[in-house]
């Protein structure tokens, strides 16, 4: 693989279509359960950050611009000149900005649970974060169920249940963690937002204690012609509630290839 090439997953035929994941996520933690029903219509690009899946470790910090152009050049380097781009939290400004830079190439936006502006709220939460995953991984397994699952989900799970899952979200934690979290606590992508021509479909997390809806009511309100859904979820909607979030998508995208 090239230098500063993303790794990816790529299944289908069709559309182009680009996931885009989330910070401490990956293209399979965060977009799995939903690749294989999107890949029976679309041709699915999902690349992992650096330091996620199968993309190193870089030196430095992150920088969304180049994130941006990164996650546009797998699709190009997969043979497509344009695609549809569904981005989750981070992703969702990584799309943004996307869309923003290659107006060209991205010829639809979903948004979902995303990050607009990193409010004091969001660094906040980002900071406790990354000092509970400095104390102990299983600490930090805790710290994340808390702020990525709604209350109504976590109250349907025994301790016992919540523990293991713990265990396994500090097991599955990325080498990239700490650099896509920093990028997290530097996003504002709210400059590009009146400039987005492209339809736009924006999903909300009412129950989303991390990027919270107000987050992505911006999305919404500052968009021309954008679409908002609410779903009653956490910030891990993909999990929470993802045969809806399939359902929206591949409504808002079938609408769009017909």
């Amino acid at each position: 693989m090239a230098a500063n090439t993303l790794s990816r997953i790529t299944r289908g035929t069709g559309p182009a279509l680009v996931l885009a994941h989330g910070a401490g996520g990956g293209a399979e933690a965060n977009w799995g359960t939903l690749i294989g029903p999107l890949a029976e219509h679309y041709s699915v690009i999902a690349p992992d950050y650096p330091g996620s899946g199968g993309s190193p470790v870089e030196e430095g910090p992150l920088d969304l611009d180049d994130l941006a152009d990164r996650v546009v050049a797998t699709a190009v380097e997969e043979g497509h000149d344009s695609f549809d781009l569904v981005g989750f939290s981070l992703g969702a400004a990584v799309s943004v900005r996307a869309a923003a830079r290659h107006p060209g190439r991205v010829r639809s936006l979903v948004l979902v649970a995303g990050v607009a502006e990193a409010t004091s709220h969001i660094r906040l939460v980002v900071d406790a974060l990354l000092a509970a995953e400095r104390l102990s991984p299983e600490l930090w397994g805790r710290f994340n169920l808390a702020f990525a699952f709604g209350s109504e989900w976590i109250n349907r799970h025994s301790p016992a249940e919540l523990t293991l899952l713990a265990k396994a979200v500090a097991a599955g934690t990325p080498a990239g963690l700490r650099q896509q979290f920093e990028l997290v606590t530097t996003v504002d992508v709210s400059g590009d937002l009146a400039g987005i021509t492209v339809p736009t479909l924006v999903i909300s997390a009412t129950a989303d204690t991390l990027s919270v809806p107000a987050q992505h009511r911006r999305f919404a309100e500052r968009i021309p012609g954008a679409r908002l859904l609410e779903l009653a979820s956490g910030h891990l909607v993909t999990v929470e509630r993802g045969p809806e979030l399939l359902a929206a998508v591949q409504d808002f995208l079938a609408a769009r290839h017909r």
